[in-house]
């Protein structure tokens, strides 16, 4: 006997949207939810399934057998299981059972499902995502943080690495404990943003969680979907914004997952030329089906609206862009211009963008991970663009560890690695990332990138932070990153924090400290840090001593900073050309002894009249080795470094 009831969260329209690939709130429909018929309390399921010729509701209430709780099929051949079932409550284990045309048995976890399990059966949890927010004051005023001419600095974050408790480091700390430590953490570096790397559930640590199963489901490694809504919580009311990585871009093939849902390429795109990701050996998503781009669209929705997430970083955008990715000839098919676009999924892209911005306008950010050229990705979709409010800036990054893995004496070779990035900076609303990417797989971490002795590598990872912090463009830096870690990332541990025992590590992390909060409170670099009057060349080509000096200009005409790097380990005397009537003052230095570098103080020798770098004057300033000056242009008064906070170490 059949112990389903008929019922329904559905309207006309809403299956009409979803057929239609217009439907994008459906986490209010699909999936597991407590509701009450006839009086009596249960759970409403529905899936979609249109290739199945049964399913069943299984689980620990039925001893996991596929007789009893049968849904039923819409009448509207939208290929909608569903149906209530009284007496189940939260923490309910599920899955569906589906049978195949062919007469298989898949049993397969809600889609749409708030929780799982984490053990090999991985089942379903009838969950909640009710959670007692109090962060308006921050979801009010956010739009000013996520503004494009707000300094966006962003602090990327492995969960279960980022630290682990030191007598029992196999154990993740939840949540909540997270909580404790990273907002104290946040607020004393000055980072505006963090970005949690894949929070939805994932069967394989070694994926990072990049091969999500559970699309809907807060990883419960960490604890229930309220501890990290608790964590974001926090985060908000200290003045942190929170990006979470989406990765609409492929799936695994595990068993209870959406390969061959229902038996079919549902998800899926049936032709491996379209459908099968050779590097990773997973799925890719069938973008040109309507049901499935309601089923990505409506997860970026989710996380945004029910975990008030800022912003998200799209993943592996490039792999989804191009149909030759990582294929080589006769491996894929060109699309119906010849080209090597997939243009279902550039349509898909431009949806996902315009449907996120139309809901939530200002108040959040998408943020494309491209490594190709691909033209006008953060341009409006209505003037042709892919519509992304910001992209990485993967060739500034090759380029700028290509220069400091260079011999000190070999670098004029390389000089313009350095300057090249300002040829396109300005074609795409850049972030400049320093990505988890980069210090994995044998690449070495990043002071282990540097080229020279110890104290050579700190001074120029030093100098570099201040090449990026005072770059025009957003900026990215991965956990430990900040201070030197030494080793490689390695998800299955704690960073080393330890190494801040040691004053090269220590100097450092005060450094990036420092520069954060110099590119949060001062305008120049940031007004304009998406618009060409922001930035100005005093000399990018002195090949012969490796130095190159630009402007950072603010919306104001006085509020120009100055910024020399010295990228060898010479002290110079070095000319610099400055406009008629402007005077300047150092306001920071990366060889500075608080940084633990060698405590050389840059200072203007002679201010003269003398014409240099096609400018009227010029001053002589003494430039401390692999170094990064900052100079200030004075105002009529003596100029203060006010509003930069120093650390004490």
């Amino acid at each position: 006997m059949n112990s389903v009831k008929t019922y329904t969260l559905f309207t006309e329209h809403d299956v009409y949207l979803f057929k239609e690939g217009k439907h994008y709130k459906l986490y209010d429909k699909f999936g597991a939810h407590s509701v009450e018929k006839d009086g009596i309390q249960g759970v409403y399921f529905s899936v979609w399934a249109p290739n199945a010729k049964k399913v069943s509701v299984i689980g620990n209430f039925n001893n996991w057998n596929d007789k009893d709780h049968i849904l039923f099929p819409r009448w509207d051949e939208s290929g909608i299981w569903e149906g209530f079932i009284a007496g189940l409550t939260w923490g309910t284990l599920y899955k569906y059972a589906i049978e195949t045309p062919r007469g298989e048995i898949l049993e397969k976890s809600d889609p749409y499902a708030l929780s799982w399990e984490q053990n090999i059966q991985a089942a379903s949890l009838v969950s909640t995502t009710w959670y007692e927010w109090d962060d308006e004051e921050w979801l009010k005023n956010r739009w000013k943080k996520n503004s494009l001419n707000a300094p966006i600095s962003v602090y990327e974050m492995h969960l279960a690495s980022w630290l682990r408790e030191g007598d029992n480091p196999e154990r993740f700390l939840n949540y909540r404990e997270i909580a404790q430590k990273l907002v104290p953490y946040m607020k004393e570096m000055g980072f505006t943003h963090v970005e949690f790397m894949p929070v939805m559930e994932y069967p394989y640590d070694p994926s990072w969680g990049y091969q999500i199963t559970g699309f809907y489901a807060a990883t419960s490694r960490f604890g229930s979907p309220q501890d990290l809504m608790f964590l974001i919580n926090e985060l908000h009311n200290h003045d942190i914004g929170v990006v979470l990585d989406w990765v609409p871009s492929h799936f695994p093939g595990d068993a209870n997952g959406l390969y061959r849902f229902d038996g079919s390429f549902l998800y899926e795109h049936e032709d491996p030329r379209k459908g099968f990701h050779p590097d990773w050996k997973s799925y890719i998503f069938n973008y040109g089906r309507n049901e499935v781009k309601s089923f990505l669209i409506s997860n970026a929705m989710f996380w945004l609206e029910r975990y008030h997430a800022d912003g998200l970083r799209v993943d592996a955008v490039t792999s989804m862009l191009h149909l030759d990715y990582s294929r080589n000839e006769g491996e894929w098919e060109p699309n119906i211009y010849g080209g090597n676009v997939n243009l279902e999924a550039k349509a898909f892209l431009q949806e996902f963008n315009t449907a996120v911005y139309k809901e939530f306008g200002d108040n959040i950010i998408t943020i494309a991970e491209e490594s190709s050229d691909f033209p006008m990705l953060t341009k409006p979709v209505h003037d042709g663009g892919v519509g992304f409010g910001m992209k990485w800036m993967m060739g500034w990054m090759h380029d700028t560890l290509d220069y400091f893995k260079v011999e000190h004496d070999d670098r004029k070779f390389s000089h313009h690695k350095l300057t090249f990035a300002s040829m396109y900076m300005y074609n795409e609303n850049y972030m400049m990332p320093l990505s988890h990417d980069e210090v994995v797989h044998g690449k070495a971490s990043l002071i282990y990138k540097m080229v020279g002795d110890e104290w050579q590598k700190f001074a120029n990872l030093r100098v570099l932070y201040v090449y990026m912090f005072t770059h025009p463009g957003a900026k990215l830096l991965f956990m430990g990153d900040e201070f030197g870690q030494t080793s490689e990332w390695n998800f299955t541990q704690s960073l080393d924090w330890h190494l801040l025992e040691y004053p090269v590590h220590k100097g450092l992390q005060t450094l990036v400290k420092d520069l954060n909060h110099m590119y949060r409170y001062e305008t120049a670099f940031y007004e304009n840090q998406f618009d060409k009057s922001g930035f100005e060349w005093v000399e990018a080509d002195d090949l012969e001593n490796s130095v190159i000096t630009y402007l950072r200009k603010g919306k104001k005409k006085d509020d120009v900073f100055m910024v020399v790097l010295n990228l060898t380990p010479k002290v110079l005397d070095y000319k610099i050309g400055i406009n008629a009537g402007t005077h300047w003052e150092v306001v920071f230095n990366s060889d500075d002894e608080r940084y633990n570098g060698s405590g050389v103080k840059p200072e203007i020798i002679k201010e003269q009249s003398e014409p240099w770098m096609n400018r009227p004057n010029s001053i002589i300033l003494k430039l401390p080795p692999l170094a990064g000056v900052v100079l200030k242009m004075k105002k009529d008064k003596k100029y203060k470094l006010h509003r930069i906070k120093l650390h004490k170490r």
